[in-house]
């Protein structure tokens, strides 16, 4: 992957960055409406500041460098794993990883169940690899989301490489009804916090090789849905 990065120049450039530019940029879906809500803020939008203000850790983030559907290779095939928005930031006490998995009515595409369906050798390493990179021991219930296993394993993957203190993966959501919440609830709960996952309420997990993890549901207002 070419290690040379070009500033954006608005909401538009994020189209050609998406695995299918046409199917995936459309008004009123994630891709779109991300780029809108984040290219419209001079930092992090607002909602998404007040999460991470819940930690102080994470209080006052400045963010460093923002790119749009940064890719994470993994283990065991040859698609890496694409954050709709991967965030070096630096707060108080260090740099952080953050990234960011957009949805307005979307769900989290395949159950871990469903993806391992057809198992091959290459899938079970992935798998395993997720799994401890996660510091998750055991076998991973079927009805877990995929997406989130990979999404949040590249925070962390992206935090050692970067030798940032702190990972978060946060789910942007502009779903009034909050759809799919129940999934990233249920994800959460894996890691034993003991708290239960809420809107726009920051979860954090006990510290994975040093790192300190953390889980989130952002909603975002519909304000920041890109026109047609």
């Amino acid at each position: 992957m070419n290690r040379i990065y070009v500033p954006t120049r608005g909401p538009e450039d994020w189209r050609a960055l998406l695995a299918d530019p046409d199917k995936h940029w459309v008004s009123g879906y994630s891709a779109k409406t991300l780029a809108y809500a984040w290219e419209t803020q001079s930092g992090y939008p607002i909602e998404i500041a007040r999460v991470l203000n819940q930690h102080p850790a994470l209080e006052d983030a400045e963010p460093l460098l923002i790119f749009p559907e940064w890719k994470v290779p993994l283990p065991g095939g040859a698609r890496p794993s694409q954050n709709d928005i991967w965030t070096l930031a630096k707060g108080g006490s260090g740099l952080i990883s953050i990234a960011v998995e957009g949805k307005v009515e979307e769900p989290f595409d395949k159950t871990v169940g469903e993806w391992r369906a057809d198992a091959s050798p290459g899938k079970t390493l992935r798998l395993k690899y997720l799994a401890e990179t996660l510091g998750l021991d055991g076998n991973i219930p079927d009805g877990i989301r995929y997406q989130l296993l990979h999404r949040t394993a590249s925070a962390l993957i992206e935090a050692r490489r970067f030798c940032a203190r702190d990972a978060v993966m946060l789910v942007h959501s502009f779903s009034d009804q909050h759809q799919w919440f129940q999934d990233f609830a249920d994800f959460v709960a894996l890691f034993g916090t003991g708290a239960e996952a809420e809107v726009n309420r920051l979860v954090s997990a006990a510290p994975i090789d040093g790192i300190s993890l953390h889980l989130g549901w952002v909603h975002g207002e519909r304000r920041t849905t890109a026109t047609p």
